[in-house]
Order: structure tokens, then C-alpha cells, then sequence
């Protein structure tokens, strides 16, 4: 999909977004677990986890640009959190976004991997790594909480080296890889009691069959 070049310093600048959906439902993750959000995913990402439940965000070009004011009218319509996610969304800047939003009125959150460096004004950021491409240091330092996926016993190595990396105040949550569930749920169970500073994160929102 060829981008007019008009269209293109819109995207640049982050007056329009590759937006690939935007829904209104509960979080089903992490520290903000129960609550209704309005969430918008951002198409585009290259860092690619084999284990992505949403590749079809991958490619940006599949997903034509929307303009944020438009993002922001549909957002206004529902609750007062909006959750930014992907993709990875700070593959774009994310000042113009923010800034809008938090004009109108809403919280504003982002789950990202912290691959790229963090723009935009954040109530909460969730900081999410992969192996395959770390964070930036802007990201970690300011999460407000990390959250490693654990498909394997090694995650949870990792997941020490990166607890080790964030600043002192992020909050620390460990979560099963969905079709690795029955298998790590019990390992993680254990690893958080005997690692207190570490809480349990699931993906209630699949256990509750919601997006």
C-alpha cells in the first residue's frame, strides 16, 4: 500500500496511525486486571514472537492510517481508560495520540515491548520485553510494571535480568504463555511464592471469552 506523501508526513509526525482496531471490553492482564478499558492496537511490529496471538498486527501496511482525532471521537464514546497496544505502538510517535486524548479527558495507558524508544504523556505504562529485541532505557525507566510472558523454564531467568533492569518502583508480574498454560501456571505458582517480590499475571480475558 503506497502512502501519498501527504498522508505519509501525517503518519511521521503522528497526526494518523496505522490503526488496526479499537474496542471497548475488560483487562484482562496484568496490574489493571478486571477493569473496563477502551483499547486501540496500532498495527506494525517487528519483533516478532513466535507465540504473537495477534500477528496479523505485524504489517503495518495492512492496516490504512487513521487520523487521532478520529481514534480520539470513537474513544470518547466509552470509558474513561484508553489502553494503546499492537503491534508495537512505539514504533510511531505517540506525543499527538496522548497528548489528545488526555486533552479529552481519558487516562491513557500502553502495553509495549519497549523495542523502541518511549514517546507520548503515559498514566501506566506496561512494559512487556522479548528476548529478540530488549528495551530502551527510556522505557525502562519509567514502567510502571513488567510483565514477562513465560513460555519456558528459561523465562524465568530472564525475567530476573530484566526485574534487575527496570526501575525500582515497576511493578513485577510473571505470565504463562497461553498454550503453555497447564504447563507453566504451576511453575509460576511456585517460583511467586518463593520469589514474593514477583505477582501472578493471567490472561482472564480468554478465561472470561472476551476480546
Amino acid at each position: 500500500m503506497m502512502l501519498s506523501k501527504e498522508i505519509q508526513l501525517e503518519v511521521n509526525k503522528g497526526a494518523m496511525l496505522p490503526l488496526m482496531e479499537e474496542f471497548y471490553t475488560i483487562q484482562g492482564e496484568g496490574f489493571h486486571t478486571g477493569t473496563a478499558a477502551y483499547f486501540v492496537r496500532i498495527g506494525g511490529c517487528d519483533v516478532g514472537c513466535h507465540w504473537c496471538d495477534v500477528k496479523e498486527s505485524w504489517n503495518a501496511e495492512l492496516h490504512p492510517p487513521s487520523s487521532i482525532d478520529q481514534i480520539v471521537a470513537n474513544a470518547k464514546k466509552y470509558g474513561e481508560t484508553v489502553v494503546v497496544t499492537g503491534g508495537e505502538p512505539l514504533m510511531w510517535d505517540m506525543t499527538l495520540l496522548t497528548q489528545t486524548l488526555k486533552d479529552n479527558g481519558r487516562k491513557v495507558h500502553i502495553e509495549t515491548s519497549g523495542a523502541y524508544p518511549l514517546t507520548g504523556m503515559w498514566d501506566w505504562i506496561c512494559l512487556s520485553p522479548k528476548k529478540n529485541k530488549l528495551p530502551t532505557q527510556t522505557v525502562y525507566d519509567n514502567a510502571h510494571e513488567l510483565k514477562v510472558i513465560i513460555y519456558n523454564k528459561h523465562d524465568f531467568i530472564f525475567a530476573e535480568e530484566q526485574a534487575e533492569l527496570v526501575n525500582d518502583d515497576a511493578i513485577l508480574f510473571l505470565q504463562p504463555e497461553w498454550s503453555k498454560k497447564e504447563e507453566m501456571t504451576p511453575l509460576i505458582v511456585d517460583y511467586v511464592m518463593n520469589n514474593p517480590k514477583w505477582r501472578v499475571s493471567l490472561q482472564t480475558h480468554k478465561y472470561l471469552n472476551i476480546p
